[in-house]
């Protein structure tokens, strides 16, 4: 049985249809990428399967079950982050990623949050005011929530090589591997 299986999705805003009959079956262990070109429907497929958007037609399965009879069960078993951020310009990098776990019900304790920071590089600048970083490192600060969030089976990262430099890039491929090695 497939862990996430997508049936004829669809979604139309106004006049302009943005996804068209959409199929994909995704395995255990199995890492996916979404490619095409600007305003082919990308983020709007992955914001649908995340459930931040209602598809027009289609259905969405985790585990062989309607992810809308799921609700809660399946946002719980994925974690999403987008083309743009989701900082907070006026939260330190460390108030960040802690809010941030507050609010999806997640433990992170004040080390296991500094480990995260480090782990993307971000080292001496956990005190910091996220409106005081490159734009490499507001995107390193929304990725620490991947060193968080490790036991969560399904990840949705939309354009998350966006900003990095290339030892950031490699890290982030290395983590991916890591995750979808782990199941």
């Amino acid at each position: 049985m497939a862990l996430l299986e997508v049936k004829n999705l669809g979604i139309s805003f106004g006049g302009l249809r943005a996804v068209n009959g959409f199929d994909i079956s995704i395995e255990k262990e199995a890492l996916y990428g979404l490619i095409g070109p600007n305003g082919a429907g990308k983020t709007t497929l992955m914001r649908i399967v995340a459930g931040l958007l209602t598809p027009t037609e289609g259905k969405i399965f985790w585990g062989g079950r309607d992810t809308k009879e799921l609700g809660g069960d399946f946002r719980a078993d994925l974690l999403y982050i987008g083309h743009l951020n989701g900082v907070k310009e006026e939260l330190t990098c460390l108030e960040n990623l802690r809010t941030n776990a507050t609010l999806f019900g997640r433990e992170a304790s004040r080390e296991a949050c500094l480990a995260a920071l480090k782990q993307v590089g971000l080292r001496g600048f956990e005190e910091e005011p996220v409106r005081f970083l490159s734009q490499g490192q507001h995107r390193r600060a929304s990725l620490s929530r991947l060193y968080l969030s490790e036991d969560i089976p399904l990840w949705i990262l939309d354009e998350p090589f966006t900003a990095l430099d290339v030892k950031g890039v490699a890290s982030l491929c290395r983590l991916i591997e890591r995750h979808a090695a782990s199941g």
